[in-house]
């Protein structure tokens, strides 16, 4: 009888503990929710944080306020979210810079990646273009690849600074090429641009929506795609991948995380309406407009992303040498 009452009494046990479990689901949010978006109003961050507040408030009856809270890089914005209460009411709009680069690039953060977050989704992701001056006598990546080989540590190539996404896009490709090139650093992505433009820098590896103008122009001529797959925008352009460097691929990714002890039940349901929220095509229009393009995932799949860009990205930082500036 003693063991029956044993049995009974962890079946019981079970039952209430699944019972909260959906209970916290279909009761969540009872209270507005705060999705820190960790870079200042208006790029790209902001906008598809924005949007997807939008979606998710109206789905689930509770308004997502958007709380930009720029600074260092997004580390601000991210330190705050990651000692946030676990309890799915703050949250975070990432991009690869803090879910990425910064765990490869610096030894010492105040926040853990990917241990003190709950992956939710990707959200979507924004590939870079190879653009070359006119001048350059190159039409092609394997082009490119032959004239820095005939040319070595003489072709330059723009960044938007140091340990930036352009910076060490350009590193993967020399490394990956069996090539040296000659990084310059700028501050900011247009100041890059512009130097291609006027023909002070030979290449950059850079948004493709700020350089359509130039590229449609004639003033710049790009040459490949950093994503694995073509970009909506550039449609006749080829990847770098599939132009003579295999599996060679650079985006920049949005993703929304929680506080690491987040409920799962919680995390499912925002997985679960995020999707649901991706799929309007007014919205993938929406992104499109910006240069981002839908993704969608699980929480793991999100989780092992995050991880394998970490161990990526540094070894190409320790190959190059690239300290935190």
């Amino acid at each position: 009888m003693k063991a029956l009452g044993v049995v009974l009494a962890v079946a019981c046990a079970a039952d209430c503990a699944c019972g909260v479990r959906v209970g916290l689901a279909q009761t969540y949010p009872a209270r507005p929710v705060r999705l820190v978006v960790p870079f200042a109003p208006g790029g790209g961050s902001d906008l598809v944080g924005r949007l997807l507040a939008q979606r998710l408030g109206a789905a689930l009856g509770q308004q997502f306020v958007v709380d930009n809270r720029a600074g260092a890089g997004g580390r601000i914005g991210t330190e705050l979210v990651a000692k946030a209460p676990p309890d799915g009411y703050t949250l975070l709009l990432a991009t690869s810079s803090v879910m990425v680069t910064a765990p490869a690039l610096y030894r010492k953060l105040p926040f853990d990646m990917p241990k003190d977050f709950a992956p939710i989704s990707l959200v979507a992701y924004t590939s870079y273009a190879l653009v070359a001056h006119p001048s350059v006598p190159a039409r092609s990546v394997r082009e490119l690849i032959a004239l820095a080989r005939a040319r070595p540590g003489r072709l330059t190539f723009a960044s938007s600074g140091t340990g930036g996404p352009s910076h060490l896009a350009g590193e993967l490709f020399s490394s990956m090429a069996g090539i040296r090139m000659i990084h310059v650093p700028y501050k900011g992505s247009s100041p890059g641009t512009l130097s291609v433009i006027a023909g002070e820098t030979d290449l950059m590896f850079g948004n493709v929506l700020p350089a359509l103008p130039a590229i449609k122009s004639g003033r710049l001529r790009p040459l490949g795609i950093t994503s694995l797959k073509r970009s909506s925008l550039l449609p006749d352009v080829p990847t770098i991948a599939e132009s003579g460097l295999p599996g060679f691929s650079v985006e920049q990714i949005y993703g929304l995380l929680a506080p690491g002890a987040t409920p799962r039940e919680i995390v499912a349901r925002l997985n679960e309406e995020t999707a649901k929220a991706l799929q309007a095509p007014d919205l993938r229009n929406q992104l499109l407009t910006d240069g981002s393009e839908v993704a969608i995932s699980t929480p793991e799949e999100l989780g092992r992303t995050i991880t394998a860009e970490i161990g990526k990205w540094r070894q190409v930082i320790e190959h190059a040498g690239i300290k935190a500036e």
